[in-house]
């Protein structure tokens, strides 16, 4: 099981004090892809307008451009709330930038109440996410909205 208050402690050293949101995600993304277990992919798309565009991340290669609304991401930006996915090919809409994923857990960022991104975490493992994950990555998510 992780630790996510490790994780979210080690996140606020990294970016405490940087001005750099792009390199703020990057570290992130690095940080998620060598601390939880059984990903195949873990970054950010970025909002521009109503599109979603690929940001930093780690994993095999991804979607450019995701419109909101649509699959996963899109959903959880649209929506403005977290979605945790036990089944992406039971979700009505996925978008399947990679087929080797069989579960996710998109996270909103927001700057100043506004919908500016989403954190992303995808596993080739049916139902690998947990209440728990929800609860950490969401803190992850706060800890980022402050310097991006």
């Amino acid at each position: 099981m992780t630790d996510y208050n490790e994780l979210n402690a080690q996140l606020s050293a990294l970016v405490d004090g940087i001005p750099y949101p792009i390199a703020n995600l990057s570290n992130a993304a690095a940080l998620l892809w060598h601390t939880l277990p059984e990903l195949n992919w873990a970054g950010f798309y970025l909002r521009e307008r109503e599109k979603l565009i690929l940001g930093p991340f780690q994993g095999n290669t991804a979607c450019i451009v995701i419109p909101m609304g649509r699959g996963v991401c899109g959903t959880a930006a649209a929506q403005d709330k977290t979605q945790l996915v036990a089944d992406v090919n039971a979700f009505r809409g996925h978008i399947a930038c990679d087929s080797a994923s069989r579960s996710e857990i998109v996270v909103p960022l927001r700057k100043e109440g506004r919908v500016v991104g989403v954190l992303d975490v995808d596993s080739p493992v049916l139902d690998r996410f947990t209440e728990a994950d929800r609860e950490g990555l969401e803190a992850f998510a706060a800890i980022l909205e402050s310097q991006i």
